[in-house]
């Protein structure tokens, strides 16, 4: 037995894919494509998209949205446990990578459950709340521009419903949160974040060390 999380060497961390991780070919396919890319660190670890899927499937969420798609991993992931009339909106910009997204939601069978939208997501998000999304949302991801972590936060707990999720991906940030005086702008706002999300009374909260440190929000 154990008081505290354990440490995974590569060996341990690769008996927990090897007993644990139901990949499938397309979505190896996708993350090996992706790891060709300048920017494939953003790419979530495989594990976390499985486990995000279980959560799509333990809630039984039929609206989400995404803020920061990608090249569309983690977007098969929930869209493939959702309901077949569960709708999926993709926060992003415009990018190569939105193509490559699209191209395998259509090989995945996926293209009718989930809309992209490509603009600043700020901007989506509070189109999302005029257009009557407001307390309606099951659960939402974000894994952006992490400068603008707060600010996503506040847009999504008016979109999301009562006892809903909102998941924050790299809160544990490659252990940068240790830092005391950061440098960096991404850095100093995923530590305001943790802090603020650690006093908050509207949220049920857990910060898993899993993938770069994946939050769970549950809204009140």
């Amino acid at each position: 037995m154990t008081n505290r999380t354990l440490n995974l060497d590569d060996s341990l961390y690769q008996y927990l894919l090897d007993v644990s991780l139901r990949e499938t070919p397309l979505l190896r396919r996708l993350r090996d494509e992706t790891a060709q890319l300048a920017n494939a660190r953003w790419q979530i670890a495989p594990e976390q998209g499985q486990f995000m899927a279980l959560l799509v499937q333990l809630t039984g969420a039929r609206r989400i949205v995404e803020v920061g798609t990608f090249t569309g991993y983690s977007a098969i992931c929930m869209a493939s446990a959702m309901p077949a009339d569960g709708r999926l909106i993709c926060c992003d910009i415009p990018g190569d990578y939105n193509i490559t997204a699209e191209r395998y939601w259509c090989e995945a069978g996926l293209a009718e459950r989930i809309e992209q939208r490509l603009a600043p997501a700020l901007e989506t998000l509070a189109t999302l709340e005029a257009e009557g999304q407001g307390g309606r949302v099951d659960l939402v991801f974000i894994d952006a521009d992490k400068a603008n972590y707060p600010a996503y936060f506040e847009q999504a707990l008016r979109l999301v419903r009562q006892g809903g999720l909102i998941l924050f991906d790299n809160t544990l940030w490659s252990g940068r949160v240790l830092e005391q005086s950061p440098d960096s702008a991404d850095t100093r706002a995923i530590q305001a974040l943790n802090r603020a999300l650690h006093d908050d009374a509207r949220i049920d909260l857990s910060l898993l060390p899993l993938g770069d440190g994946l939050t769970l929000c549950r809204k009140r």
